[in-house]
């Protein structure tokens, strides 16, 4: 029987055997020492040591072993250096020593030299007093960092207000939390060691290094930090990044940089966390544990800035992991990627799909429409090998031949959508020549494949009458500079501004500071009302003012513009002209990055950034190199969409099966087959059309306009609202809900609607009967229509025994093609 103690026997187990042969390795290889030399400044200084297992040749890699927790350390002078069972080094009198580290009966010597150790020293509240709250969790969110903080007593979240920290610690609450003339009975060390009751249990041991560091800053007086002290502008994490066998090991070291230059080893004061807790556990103290197989950052966090480390326990080991890729070729730069991936991974990627599965998912993801019966039997009867990539050119317009190129318009139309819904451009917010004027601008855009770094700047720059100018309706969904600025990075740049609104970002570098800078950029951007079409029709016009700017809400000061690097542009009358600038240029990759992985989620189901639009430092890649090589070949390209669209499209990973296989039925991050998903709510409206052979009246709209046409985002089309077609109240690509639901599947099954389009009179049914056609005529075209394929042998013959059965041939025909509206592979992409 299953249980979580036998689950956890067998886990560590599993730890211990790869310890051993680990051991063993690491006594026949050797072993390298990081840091070699450690030099220590100030009181309760530490530093973190790893040892790190070695090939023949004396190197290291991301495979290599990590052998810390194996090894044995011994200071040769713990007067002056103290180390842990762990091989954290502290620093306790000024001088030198050596720490003897032991692996296999090997020593080897790590210098360590101790300099700035005072008697009464001088303690830091914001460099080392805010960490330790930090580590211990007394800042955060569910404790004193609360929005009423716990028992009278708030902290700012992660420390982030550092100033108002210290006020509510030494003087608040009449100054009751401190004792400066007697410092062990101060409730601040009180409290989180349990000494008296506490609600957050023991957040502190006694004696530890935390707690002599608290202890000595009040026996100092519990003085506040100088404004001019140095600030941490960066974080190294190592390894960053790790591969090895289910049941690994591996101790992480922390290092800060700061505003004067200076680094510090931070590794006792960092916070990890686990991104996937179901592939790796981490320690408080930085000791990652495999846990199972797959990848999984592990999150480090140190006053205010993050990074990850990712961690790699292959599906497959040994004689398993081989992958056989022969039939790969590295001809596509993203094959080559996905094929490093698979096997580093060890898993098998699935066989390629058949020629109808791909002319259905190539139609349908390019320009979101079936092929007619004429196109799928063209391109299923050719014998031409390279039938794929001029399909996909011919579908995205790239081909420069006006007679193969007659789906521009439909991929314009198809693509308008998802624009529009990323910029939420609706009657309701710009009224319905503002609505209209903004679709015609996409849509015109995208048809004439307008580089996407004009595209950008040219909306981000808007001015001019909301009926006359298109992207002069940006400025009208959304008015103010926050908004603004929280729209514009998280729809162009993958960027969450929301949460640094009201305090540091929990888990990236933004501080309110940078949101309010970013802010500023729109803060003269105005709109006011214009007669031009009557006083009663609604135009805006969107122009610049003089002056405006943006407060910091703690402050009240004014904020300069200020991009995301932390950079101050020059001052100039439209300030947006540098936003769009620097969002623009080759070299910022967040435009180019956040794009490549939208699109990768539009094509094959998932990003290599998930959420798509979150693309902070802490949320990494599934594969990171082929997001880097999407996004550089996208700036290389000019920006141009549709060579986005075809270098992916035209890939062997785009092309692959559906199906899993034994070996990669458990992968639903990496491609290894291609990720099923179901039709948007435009494209199933109109297919279900095309296959009936019927057309759906839409609001405002004249007959025969599809689905994928509507410029609006709310329309009184049950089929519509209950596929999910958004109403562009959010930025969110989750506005526009993918997973299947009861409702979906009743409306397709029993519906009138469905059922009266395939019955209608005048529908492809009744057509077919009309004309004669024979009944191997039709029922291969209702598989075509619906489908993109023939009938199967099996599947005529069971047709035709139905048939048999049936009195009425059109009531037959007419099932037939209820069933495949209703079957999955018609209702999702394969």
């Amino acid at each position: 029987m299953f249980t979580l103690h036998g689950a956890i026997r067998q886990a560590w187990a599993v730890a211990l055997a790869v310890a051993v042969l680990l051991h063993a390795a690491a006594a026949q290889a050797g072993f390298q020492l990081a840091p070699a030399e450690l030099k220590l400044q100030g009181n309760f200084a530490t530093a973190q040591i790893l040892v790190t297992a070695t090939a023949a040749d004396g190197r290291t890699d991301e495979r290599s072993a990590d052998l810390t927790m194996n090894a044995a350390y011994r200071s040769a002078n713990p007067q002056i250096a103290a180390v842990s069972d762990a091989g954290r080094v502290t620093a306790v009198g000024n001088g030198e020593a050596e720490i003897l580290v032991t692996v296999s009966g090997e020593t080897r010597p790590v210098k360590v030299q101790v300099a700035g150790i005072a008697a009464d020293p001088k303690i830091s509240f914001a460099r080392e007093i805010i960490p330790i709250l930090s580590k211990a969790g007394c800042n955060a969110g569910a404790c004193h960092a609360s929005q009423f903080g716990k028992a009278g007593f708030k902290l700012s979240v992660f420390g982030y207000a550092p100033e108002e920290d210290y006020q509510a610690i030494v003087r608040d609450a009449q100054g009751r939390r401190v004792n400066l003339l007697e410092p062990p009975r101060s409730l601040v060390l009180l409290k989180p060691t349990r000494t008296i009751p506490h609600g957050g249990n023991r957040r502190i041991e006694p004696g530890s290094v935390d707690y002599q560091i608290v202890l000595a800053w009040l026996g100092g007086g519990a003085p506040a930090s100088p404004r001019s002290e140095p600030a941490v502008t960066g974080i190294r994490v190592a390894p960053n990044r790790h591969v090895g066998e289910l049941g690994f090991t591996q101790q992480l070291q922390v290092t800060a940089t700061y505003s004067d230059g200076h680094t510090r080893d931070v590794t006792a004061w960092a916070k990890f966390d686990s991104m996937d807790d179901a592939v790796v556990h981490v320690t408080p103290a930085g000791l990652v544990h495999s846990t199972a197989r797959g990848q999984a950052p592990v999150m480090v966090r140190f006053e205010g800035q993050a990074e990850t480390a990712m961690m790699v326990s292959p599906y497959a080991s040994g004689a398993d992991a081989a992958v056989n890729l022969a039939d790969w070729k590295d001809e596509n730069y993203i094959d080559a990627l996905a094929a490093q991936k698979f096997k580093e991974l060890g898993i098998p990627p699935a066989p390629l799909c058949d020629d109808a599965t791909f002319l259905r998912r190539a139609y349908l993801d390019a320009i979101g429409t079936l092929p007619s019966v004429a196109e799928a039997n063209a391109f299923l009867d050719s014998t031409d090998p390279a039938k794929r990539r001029k399909l996909v050119d011919q579908l995205l317009g790239l081909t420069g031949d006006p007679k193969q190129d007659v789906h521009n318009g439909d991929y314009a139309a198809y693509w308008s959508v998802k624009y529009a819904d990323l910029i939420r451009s609706a009657s309701t917010t710009v009224g319905e020549q503002g609505m209209w004027t903004l679709h015609n601008w996409l849509r015109e855009s995208l048809g004439k494949n307008v580089p996407f770094d004009q595209f950008v700047r040219e909306l981000l720059t808007a001015t001019g009458s909301t009926y006359m100018n298109g992207p002069a309706n940006y400025f009208r969904i959304s008015a103010s500079p926050a908004e603004l600025a929280e729209v514009t990075a998280q729809t162009f740049l993958g960027v969450r501004l929301q949460c640094a609104k009201c305090h540091h970002h929990p888990f990236e570098k933004y501080s309110q500071a940078d949101y309010y800078g970013f802010a500023a950029f729109f803060a003269r951007v105005g709109a006011k009302e214009s007669d031009e079409f009557g006083v009663f029709g609604g135009e805006q016009v969107i122009a610049l003012r003089s002056s405006g700017e943006v407060q910091h809400p703690k402050t009240d000061l004014a904020v300069p513009p200020t991009l995301l690097d932390g950079t101050h542009p020059a001052e100039s009358f439209d300030r947006r002209q540098a936003l769009a600038r620097w969002m623009t240029a080759p070299e910022n990759h967040l435009l180019a990055r956040n794009m490549a992985n939208r699109y990768a989620a539009y094509l094959l189901g998932r990003g290599l950034v998930e959420p798509v639009d979150d693309m902070r430092a802490t949320n990494p890649p599934s594969n990171g190199a082929l997001l880097d090589a999407l996004a550089e070949r996208f700036v290389k390209n000019g920006f141009n969409l549709k060579l986005l669209l075809r270098d992916i499209m035209t890939s062997r990973l785009y092309q692959l099966s559906s199906v899993p296989t034994k070996g990669n039925a458990a992968d639903d991050r990496f491609y290894s087959h291609y990720r099923v998903k179901r039709l948007t709510a435009e494209s199933l409206v109109d297919a279900i059309d095309y296959a009936a052979g019927t057309r759906t009246k839409f609001e405002n709209m004249p007959l025969g306009a599809r689905a994928i046409q509507l410029p609006d985002a709310d329309y009184k089309n049950y089929s519509l609202r209950t596929f999910g077609k958004p109403k562009r109240a959010s930025v969110c690509e989750c506005e526009r809900v993918a997973d299947p639901n009861l409702s979906q599947a009743l409306h397709t099954l029993n519906g009138d609607l469905v059922a009266g389009k395939i019955a209608d009179p005048k529908g492809r049914v009744a057509g077919l009967v009309d004309a004669k056609k024979s009944f191997e005529e039709i029922v291969t075209e209702l598989y075509l229509v619906t489908l993109c394929r023939r009938p199967t042998a099996d599947e005529m013959a069971m047709s035709r025994k139905f048939l048999e059965q049936n009195p009425e041939p059109k009531a037959f025909y007419e099932d037939l093609l209820w069933s495949l509206i209703n079957s999955k592979q018609f209702l999702f992409v394969h």
